[in-house]
């Protein structure tokens, strides 16, 4: 059985969704590296002003991000404060990926994620697992779905929890995030050489958590 579990890929392509469920079907800790640049955004927008790098790398100079299982949910606390649900508001979504492309900000997690990672046992998704955090990780995967796929997927997620969202607007949303996670210079989004592509269109959760778990075993 594989310890180290690693799955990249694009805004929406159920990276979460999946990487939780295979975590429990292996009795592995789920590490959530998406929730983590959530909650520097989400710690810059509680301060007053414009959002700019400075106030980000102010937010995360001594930031304190936690990851904890309650009852089977990941919960998310920042400084001792559960952000759980607010994190995933569509005012953090809009800067996540600025925020995730600071040099220092990526450091600052990348240490935490090593760090939860060094016992093994642990399925990590986001966007540069494989290439860049955990890069002799024992299984590698590129989970990736449609533009369109994946903003059908959100916007029923956002609806599910009362934000009121366009369709046509989470589109391109999706897309614009797209580009910048491609196309920024620290660690941009790739798939590594020797990871599995997964594309999740027209797939069922299950399928995908089933192709997951056949290389893992």
């Amino acid at each position: 059985m594989k310890r180290i579990v690693a799955i990249d890929g694009p805004a929406g392509a159920g990276k979460s969704t999946v990487a939780k469920i295979v975590a429990e079907r292996l009795g592995y800790t789920y590490i959530d590296t998406g929730a983590m640049y959530r909650a520097v955004a989400w710690k810059t927008l509680r301060h007053d002003g414009a959002v700019t790098d400075a106030a980000i790398l102010h937010a995360v100079r001594d930031i304190d991000v936690q990851l904890s299982a309650v009852s089977g949910t990941l919960h998310v606390t920042v400084d001792g404060t559960d952000v759980t649900g607010e994190i995933r508001s569509p005012e953090v979504t809009h800067i996540v990926s600025r925020v995730a492309a600071l040099g220092p900000v990526r450091e600052k997690m990348v240490e935490l994620q090593r760090a939860m990672a060094a016992s093994g046992k642990v399925v990590m998704d986001g966007r540069d697992i494989a290439t860049n955090v955990l890069p002799n990780a024992d299984v590698k995967v590129f989970l990736s779905a449609s533009v369109e796929e994946r903003a059908r997927r959100r916007c029923k997620e956002m609806q599910a929890k009362g934000y009121d969202v366009d369709l046509d607007e989470l589109q391109k949303e999706i897309a614009a995030r797209d580009k910048q996670d491609r196309e920024r210079a620290i660690s941009p989004l790739r798939k590594a050489d020797d990871a599995v592509l997964i594309d999740s269109t027209g797939l069922s959760i299950e399928a995908v958590v089933e192709r997951i778990l056949e290389l893992c075993a």
